[in-house]
């Protein structure tokens, strides 16, 4: 053990599932009982695990961490998380004599990435959470209130990015579809592809033109699912057009990858209308760069 090792002690937070659903996509949800994430409440996992690092020499348990899920646009999910947690704890400081100096509530603070999108303000979960701890620690006489810890990530970022793309080839399928195709795709937005993400989307060079077409951005890689935008309204574009796709901020670049060999794209920051080069982007040889010569001699 490292720990032991280096003769190192390591503060931790014990990451629970408190069995709450949140009310997103199944691949995006987090703190329910059947998730890979954390140790579950309901069945006494949870218990097992505080009670073993506890008693352990290397770990100091500064408190608890749960996420619930992400894209959450109601309070709900969070208080009635916090509920769970506190009765946890109750029992917690009886049989264990602990009680967290630190409870992490997570993140998943929703943003507006379509029009359909209705996300609360930020301050708005976080005073629901802080109301909440407080009604419950009415029921801790002489306990200090513990430091509450959020993720607030994408509702930071996430509508600071925009994606451009380069619009391509058409293909229209009379009374089924119109299909534009742009030079990127699932490689760096896979989002759409992967838990069905939705964005607005519009043409960069003509954003003052009028929506006259119901258009699909197709994306590049070989798979069907491959698509970036399904009915979107858009001007008449042509193959000398942008498309820019919004919030892309939070799980562009950070997800981003080389599926068919392609090539990630460079990153610019933008302020008060300059801009930085600050990724640059990939090119073959740098898909190459790990790639080892053949010895024919293996194949003899």
């Amino acid at each position: 053990m490292l720990c032991r090792k280096l003769n190192k002690k390591v503060k931790i937070l014990l990451r629970l599932t408190p069995g709450i659903e949140a009310h997103t996509h199944d691949y995006i949800i987090t703190g329910q009982e059947d998730s890979k994430f954390g140790f579950d409440l309901g069945s006494g996992q949870a218990d097992k695990a505080l009670q073993e690092v506890l008693n352990s020499e290397f770990f100091e348990v500064l408190g608890i961490h749960c996420h619930i899920g992400s894209q959450i646009f109601e309070t709900e999910g969070f208080t009635l998380a916090i509920d769970k947690l506190f009765s946890h704890f109750k029992s917690w400081e009886e049989d264990f004599q602990y009680f967290p100096r630190v409870v992490n509530l997570g993140g998943g603070f929703g943003i507006q990435y379509t029009s359909d999108d209705t996300p609360l303000e930020p301050e708005q979960y976080v005073m629901a959470m802080i109301d909440e701890v407080n009604r419950k620690m009415a029921h801790f006489d002489g306990k200090s209130m513990p430091e509450l810890w959020i993720e607030p990530g994408r509702s930071l970022v996430g509508d600071a990015g925009t994606t451009i793309y380069s619009i391509g080839s058409q293909k229209e399928i009379e009374g089924v579809r119109h299909y534009v195709s742009v030079d990127g795709g699932m490689t760096d937005n896979i989002r759409p592809a992967l838990y069905q993400a939705k964005y607005d989307a519009y043409t960069a060079n003509k954003m003052n033109d009028k929506p006259v077409q119901t258009v699909s951005i197709a994306g590049k890689c070989c798979e069907s699912g491959d698509m970036l935008i399904w009915d979107l309204e858009l001007p008449e574009v042509t193959d000398q057009d942008y498309l820019a796709v919004s919030c892309t901020g939070a799980y562009g670049y950070s997800m981003a990858n080389n599926y068919n060999r392609i090539q990630r794209p460079a990153v610019v920051f933008v302020e008060n209308g300059e801009g930085q080069l600050v990724v640059k982007r990939e090119t073959y040889a740098d898909l190459i760069r790990q790639d080892l010569p053949l010895e024919s001699k293996v194949f003899v």
